[in-house]
């Protein structure tokens, strides 16, 4: 063997073999429990992978091959989210094609993941540009739409002038870099998630997923999962759900017009002095501002309309608002409140009004100070309120409240909302912050929604149908005229992405494909009239809803077919359902945090409603989520060009290898943190790795026979501890812990037997699998002393004769040799510590009490009194309690 460990020739000598025997290949419907890992598939939207994928795939992987030598059948695949707005944008950035640029981008990164040594499935590899796949996406749509949870509405978008696209409110981040609550609206304080450019606001027909019909079942399902806390807490408040009531405020002079309010707190409803329009919702009661005031009304609202709501809640500070001249009744006293118009006040939450109750609300204290409308205090705290210097927002008990004084809040809220309900005067009601998702892209990259439009059928409908038809879910208005939505026939799926020259955003807010007639204009499958297709493209969110099932049986599809037009329509989640059933749901999902409330709601969100469909099994498609922090730079900045701080993660494989890479990916600090990379941490694992390469030389060269002593005992407790902290998301704690055993193998001369050398490398295997499998193979060489070699240095594969170290158990630990040797027992009188003693772990109370009586610092505190009690907790405290 060579001095020191060549990466060069022994990496991808390994990495053929186990291509060649399929190492790492799932088996369907296995007798060994599965496990099934993912790692949420990349965007090819760079030329290569870097170090923040390396951090996930590495780790990740190192918990895949544990799982396999712990007896698991476990399935690690990964694929291509290969449509959509990131790969769009950098063939527009490169000049060239998103088709060549795509599979370019795949080819290079597929080829670097290859490198790391990563043991994923590639026979279940998958491409969401692959027409057999988007097939399967734009089926999934067209249920939606069958079942009416997907429609096309006008609404207030996000537009980014850079990307020329819209923006769902998820995909628009504000100046922290954390995206919006899914009620704000985008402002110059809103950037584009992706280009950063500021975003503005406009109307426009879009495709909408009405996702808000799964809200409840989004959080109440969260209860059946093993979700990080925070991930969560982040989906909660994502859909902000809130149980309160509506309340209806009579407008004066009117028998019909009422302002309806939501409140969460109706214990406060005897302090509303004045109620607060939206300048959305105040357009819609114009007709009630008596003329005197309309001019004044209607400028405010225009000005207001001109911000976007996030800039208008920058402003809060600043409250403006205008008194309307409306008037509306009190549903319980009959007093006559003030109306006013404000732009702090909201139209995506509750129902764009609000009623003021300034007392025991800060925005309305201050606004009611401002122009001097009056304040009532209905709850009163004597220990936490300071009223009337204060607005106090907590809960008490209730005052100038009429029947319901003396109440407690919680009371009170109950008794007043059965009171309202009772005489029809508000209902209980359920809000959200959670709003429909915006689908569609006016861009050329992505899954062509399959819908056509009619004409013809439309006017056929019209006449003959005895129901009336809805706007958006039955027809369309295309240039003022109506046209049938019509969905595109199972069998004609896939509707293909055609290859058009000019791809590149137009900003007129149609797709680049409403200029290609001879796609758009197409015979309606219904009547055979002249239609045309819906021009606008899935998100890059599509794909990646439902990619996990696809690896329970793409490899049973042939791979990524193009030829599939024609073929009879055979609906792939029926036909595969025993795959299906047999894999998800997913044991092990980690990903970016970014992607809480984006692609992790949204695959949620498609899988329960497949889940309804009854097409899966169970209501969740992940069992457990986890998250993994950012890599900076070596400066601690976000690495980027313009910096001079990207780490390549290639130049570090060709320089140190690819187990080193790992290792460090492993070391470099606790996976769920963000961390800087340190060039010195990747010396530091390279070294290590040469150590071990050393250590074999080293032990084989002593012959090492029978019991290895105390370096046989931390080899148990370090077996248990890399398991532990591996499934544990302590990577960075378990390869410490191999660095600190080779040192302690190096201390004792490595005085060591090569069976316990052997169950070491079966430790190393997952973190550095290229020289754990060099090290174990060569322990079957005849120069070292051990049996006939399966494979030796360079000599080439004995086929079908290979036992490769991934394929091996992990070792069983001892438990009588994971027991510490010693332990430290505190020694206390009357709970202070006095002293402490080292002795054998297991010692008991009898002899540790002897032991600790007779200490030279314990036993003045004992003189003179009697010992009334004795606590004693084994291999760690003795206290004694004097009188």
């Amino acid at each position: 063997m060579s001095e020191t460990f060549d990466h060069r020739k022994i990496e991808p000598k390994w990495q053929k073999v186990w291509e060649k025997e399929n190492l790492y290949r799932a088996v369907d419907f296995s007798e060994k429990k599965k496990q099934y890992i993912l790692v949420e598939f990349p965007y090819p939207s760079g030329e290569r992978l870097h170090v923040g994928h390396g951090r996930t795939y590495c780790c990740l992987d190192a918990v895949a091959r544990l799982q396999r030598m712990r007896g698991y059948n476990v399935l690690f695949p990964i694929g291509w989210d290969a449509f959509g707005l990131p790969a769009e944008n950098y063939a527009i950035k490169t000049g060239i094609h998103p088709s060549v640029t795509t599979k370019e981008n795949i080819a290079n990164s597929k080829k670097q993941a290859q490198s790391w040594g990563l043991s994923f499935d590639w026979e279940r590899e998958i491409r969401t540009t692959d027409p057999d796949y988007y097939r399967w996406t734009q089926w999934i749509f067209l249920q939606l739409f069958q079942k009416g949870l997907a429609y096309k509405a006008e609404v207030p978008v996000n537009w980014c002038p850079s990307c020329k696209i819209n923006l769902a409110d998820e995909e628009v981040v504000v100046g922290d870099g954390q995206l919006h609550a899914a009620s704000d609206l985008a402002s110059p304080g809103g950037k584009c998630e992706r280009c950063g450019t500021p975003v503005t606001r406009r109307r426009q027909s879009q495709w909408m997923l009405k996702i808000t019909a799964y809200a409840d079942r989004l959080i109440d399902d969260l209860t059946k999962v093993d979700y990080r806390k925070d991930i969560q807490a982040q989906q909660i408040n994502w859909i902000g759900r809130s149980g309160g009531v509506q309340i209806k405020f009579q407008v004066s002079g009117s028998k019909s017009q009422a302002v309806e309010v939501f409140t969460t707190r109706p214990d406060t409803l005897y302090g509303v002095t004045f109620l607060v329009l939206s300048p959305e919702k105040a357009q819609e009661l114009l007709d009630w501002v008596p003329s005197s005031s309309r001019p004044e009304v209607e400028k405010y609202i225009r000005q207001a309309l001109a911000k976007s709501e996030l800039r208008r809640q920058e402003e809060i500070k600043d409250k403006t608002g205008v008194f309307t001249g409306i008037h509306a009744q009190h549903p319980l006293t009959g007093e006559k409140l003030p109306v006013w118009v404000a732009d702090f006040v909201l139209s995506g939450y509750g129902t764009g009004a609000i009623m003021a109750v300034p007392a025991h609300d800060q925005r309305d204290f201050e606004f009611a100070k401002k122009y001097d409308l009056p304040i009532r205090e209905v709850i009163k705290n004597s220990k936490l309120s300071k009223f009337p210097k204060e607005p106090f927002t907590g809960e008490g008990e209730l005052v100038n409240s009429s029947q319901f004084d003396g109440l407690q809040s919680t009371a009170a809220i109950d008794k007043i909302t059965r009171f309202l309900v009772v005489r029809k005067l508000g209902q209980k009601s359920v809000d959200y912050k959670l709003r429909d998702w915006v689908f569609s892209r006016q861009h050329y990259w992505g899954e062509p929604i399959p819908v056509i439009f009619c004409r013809k059928c439309w006017e056929v409908k019209s006449q003959k149908s005895k129901i009336k038809m809805k706007e958006g879910y039955d027809f369309v208005k295309i240039n003022g005229e109506e046209h049938a939505i019509n969905p595109v026939p199972e069998e004609d799926l896939p509707v293909e992405l055609p290859y058009i020259e000019n791809y590149k955003p137009t900003g007129t807010g149609e797709s680049p494909l409403a200029a290609v007639e001879e796609w758009v204009k197409v015979p309606c499958p219904i009547c055979g009239k002249q239609a045309r297709r819906e021009t606008d493209t899935m998100p890059n969110w599509a794909g990646s809803s439902w990619y996990y099932l696809a690896y329970a049986f793409w490899h049973k599809r042939g791979g990524q077919r193009s030829e599939i037009r024609g073929k009879r329509f055979e609906n792939a989640f029926a036909k595969y359902e025993r795959e299906i059933d047999y894999w998800m749901p997913i044991d092990w999902y980690n990903g970016g945090m970014e992607h809480t409330t984006l692609h992790l709601l949204y695959s949620r969100f498609w899988y329960k409603f497949l889940f309804d469909l009854r097409l899966v099994p169970g209501p969740e498609p992940y069992a457990k989520r986890t998250s993994h922090g950012v890599v900076l730079g070596p400066d601690g900045q976000k690495m980027s060009k313009s910096r001079g701080n990207v780490i390549n993660p290639d130049e570090v494989v060709a320089e140190f290898g690819a187990d080193t890479f790992r290792g460090y990916e492993a070391f470099m600090g606790p996976f769920e943190q963000t961390i800087s990379w340190d060039p010195k941490g990747v010396l530091g694992v390279h070294r290590f790795l040469d150590k071990v390469w050393k250590a074999h030389q080293e032990v084989i060269r002593r012959q090492v026979t029978g019991d290895s002593g105390k370096l046989r005992r931390k080899l148990h407790q370090l077996i248990k501890k890399v398991e532990e902290d591996t499934l544990s998301l302590k990577f960075n704690t378990a390869v410490a812990a191999m660095m600190g055993w080779i040192n302690q193998l190096s201390i004792s001369n490595y005085q060591l037997s090569i069976s316990d050398w052997g169950i070491f490398l079966r430790v190393l295997a997952p973190y550095a699998p290229h020289l754990a499998e060099e090290l174990y193979q060569s322990l079957k060489n005849p120069k070292s002393g051990t049996r006939n070699p399966k494979i030796t240095g360079n000599r080439k594969l004995e086929t079908g004769n290979f036992e490769s170290i991934h394929r091996q158990p992990w070792p069983k630990y001892d438990p009588k040799l994971i027991a510490k040797e010693t332990v430290t027992i505190i020694v206390q009188v009357d709970g202070k510590m006095r002293g402490k003693l080292e002795v054998p772990a297991g010692t008991g109370e009898v002899e540790v009490k002897k032991i600790s009586q007779d200490l030279a610092t314990v036993k003045p505190h004992l003189y003179g009194r009697e010992v009334a009690k004795t606590i004693f907790i084994p291999d760690n405290l003795i206290n004694f309690v004097t009188r």
